[in-house]
């Protein structure tokens, strides 16, 4: 049934009827709809706790939303094991053709707040829980395979640009300042002024897990690995003026898509591949295999198929199942490790951070974060809304000599030492490499409408900026092809308001 109906369904899913309304204590109540006074026309009563337990806790409803992928859908459903890559990676949900994992994910825009249109320009989450026998594993993506800066000091200031702080509105120069002074921006910008900068919806895009990352199988072998979803559905976008259309009239539009398809039984799916470099290659390669604003080439580094995502069930309760939802790159099972992607090691620590702001210390035990069929044992305790049993009379401290939860010798075969050398230092990587991943994707991949249309979306935004920042993206986009500056300064003169 569709999100419109769902009210409908709920009610004829009560065979008993209504029931009874009660306090939060459980106590029914006997009026909902007035307070108590004194005479119809005099003043409420302190003693209205019917009043209190409900305002009080209407004041406490919002949490915190996420500073970034504030607005976002979820649903549930499976992954399963298409293809055996047990040579590269131990992690048990993949040790067995057809083994079924269940999953979650979260699909959101990217700086947007939770009030914003699904059909902005903008990145799109794509967040996929799997909770597997060796705990959960967390594969927060979004569906470019690249993002702006390499450096996750970078990441507040870049997030910082979306509203000036006196006036509270976009700022077109304070986005362009930023972008066109740090220029490893460049190749994720033209990702996000091109066609997939508004995709039809989240069905029809693709997922990528970004970062790179470290596979170990059952002999202690190590590879790098990036992970990619391709959608079944096929990817669509949608133009600019399909995208303004439903900014003004479905406001919330991908979300009711994500939705009504999975109520009507045409279940997103999503074919999962990875990509693997050996150590040695990693060495060797020309460019730094650990940058997050660069690709790895398919034609040096095929997809290598795993398995399929699929989502056949929808949130129960939005704000139980997806806004709690918390999801974090830290949540990692053996087999799976952190490469040394600098910006894969910030979010390590900035996602469990965030979480532990909104949602407390104890957000894991929030159903949708506790892992499935996996009892969990540490030295944790008490906390603010903790309400699992605490690991009742466990010893609470570690070592001891009664019974307390000990290391997982499988956990520490695979997870083998490894060697790191280097001066310490702190090294702006901000002129490595800028734009010669940007020049082949405007050369080789986009075609003569493609590139015209970036072009096009582009100047629309930078128009709003200074004269001397417009200069400044002129410049940028110009170190990646000539033709693409020029084409940028011509569209830039069309849409300048003609000087008196």
């Amino acid at each position: 049934m569709s999100a419109q109906c769902q009210l409908r369904e709920f009610k004829d899913q009560q065979k008993d009827g209504a029931g009874v309304a009660t306090l939060s204590s459980g106590a029914p109540v006997a009026e909902i709809s007035s307070v108590q006074t004194v005479g119809k026309c005099g003043p409420m009563l302190l003693q209205d706790v019917n009043y209190i337990d409900e305002v009080a806790h209407f004041d406490r409803e919002r949490i915190p939303e996420r500073v970034v992928h504030a607005k976002g859908a979820g649903a549930f459903g499976y992954f399963q094991v298409t293809h055996d890559i047990t040579k590269y990676c131990a992690a048990k949900l993949f040790d067995t053709v057809g083994k079924r994992t269940p999953i979650a994910v979260r699909f959101s825009t990217v700086a947007r707040e939770s009030g914003s249109s699904d059909t902005v320009r903008d990145l799109r989450g794509f967040a996929v829980k799997f909770y597997t026998e060796d705990g959960n594993w967390d594969i927060v993506g979004n569906n470019s395979p690249i993002f702006f800066i390499r450096d996750p000091i970078l990441f507040p200031p870049l997030m910082h640009t979306r509203r000036n702080p006196q006036t509270h509105l976009k700022d077109a120069s304070a986005f362009w300042d930023f972008n066109t002074l740090r220029p490893e921006t460049t190749h994720q910008l033209m990702h996000m002024f091109g066609d997939r900068g508004i995709p039809n919806g989240y069905r029809f895009m693709h997922g990528y897990g970004s970062h790179t990352f470290k596979l170990v199988n059952c002999k202690g072998e190590a590879v790098y690995c990036k992970f990619h979803y391709k959608s079944a559905q096929g990817v669509q976008n949608l133009d600019v003026e399909t995208a303004n259309y439903l900014q003004y009239y479905d406001t919330d539009y991908a979300i009711r898509d994500l939705y009504d398809a999975i109520a009507r039984g045409d279940y997103p799916a999503y074919n999962m591949s990875i990509q693997v470099m050996t150590f040695e290659e990693a060495e060797n390669c020309k460019w730094n295999p650990f940058d997050l604003t660069k690709v790895w080439p398919q034609k040096m580094f095929p997809l290598i198929p795993v398995g399929r995502l699929v989502f056949d069930r929808n949130p129960t309760n939005y704000f139980a199942e997806v806004e709690q939802m918390a999801l974090s790159p830290a949540n990692m099972v053996p087999g799976i490790e952190p490469s040394p992607d600098k910006m894969l090691q910030g979010r390590l620590f900035s996602y469990g951070d965030t979480q532990r702001h909104r949602l407390g210390a104890n957000f894991m035990q929030l159903p949708v974060n506790a892992p499935k069929g996996v009892c969990v044992k540490n030295y944790h305790r008490d906390g603010p809304m903790h309400f699992n049993d605490n690991q009742k009379g466990a010893p609470n401290y570690y070592p001891n000599s009664y019974g307390g939860p000990e290391p997982s010798q499988r956990a520490r075969d695979l997870q083998g030492p490894y060697k790191v050398t280097g001066d310490v230092h702190r090294y702006d990587s901000g002129d490595e490499d800028n734009f010669s991943q940007a020049a082949v994707f405007w050369n080789k991949i986009l075609d003569d409408a493609a590139k015209k249309r970036l072009v096009i979306n582009m100047a629309m935004h930078v128009v709003n900026a200074e004269e001397f920042i417009q200069e400044r993206v002129i410049n940028m986009f110009a170190q990646v092809s000539p033709d693409l500056g020029e084409c940028l300064r011509a569209e830039l003169n069309l849409r300048k308001p003609a000087k008196m």
